[in-house]
């Protein structure tokens, strides 16, 4: 595995450098962090906890990953890290995953308790008896008309559309 320094700036006010990296991984998947971080101290001549690794990208079927790399001159300057991304520097046995608090655990299954199935039948069962209570209307007899139509049925039928009126401009000007 190889890899080329494509840029490199010097941020003194954070008091970093910041490297922009191509690593190409022929016949091999992208890079971890770890991995990138490594070369990347080895490079610069940095204790790789002076190392962080901003992002990793590659492209679909390509064999070159273009890495992100940050360097900081001490210590003291490396504690504006996020601590997200300290995490994301560690081994993945070691990560510190985000956990719930043991209150939350509790409290949320007691929210969403299942109703019992007798309930469920009982809801079930009014609904059945209000669709049979309808009277299913009769073929032979005329419509209900306004207020009855909408007590008996529910909706109240639309009349039928108006007849479309042609537009005023294409009647207005005569063809010369």
């Amino acid at each position: 595995m190889s890899f080329e320094v494509v840029e490199e700036h010097t941020n003194n006010l954070l008091g970093r450098r910041e490297a922009k990296l191509v690593v190409h991984h022929e016949g091999a998947g992208t890079p971890d962090r770890l991995t990138v971080r490594k070369l990347a101290s080895e490079h610069f001549k940095s204790p790789i906890d002076r190392v962080f690794v901003r992002s990793i990208a590659t492209r679909t079927g390509g064999s070159s990953a273009t890495c992100m790399v940050e360097i900081y001159t001490d210590t003291k300057a490396a504690e504006i890290v996020p601590e997200y991304l300290k995490n994301r520097m560690l081994p993945k046995d070691q990560r510190v995953a985000k956990k719930k608090t043991e209150e939350e655990k509790p409290a949320a299954p007691a929210a969403k308790a299942p109703k019992p199935v007798a309930e469920k039948k009982a809801e079930a069962k009014p609904a059945e008896r209000k669709e049979e209570a309808k009277p299913a209307p009769a073929k032979d007899s005329k419509p209900l008309a306004g207020k009855e139509a909408k007590a008996a049925g529910g909706k109240e039928e639309k009349p039928a559309a108006k007849e479309a009126k042609p537009t005023a401009k294409a009647d207005s000007k005569p063809k010369p």
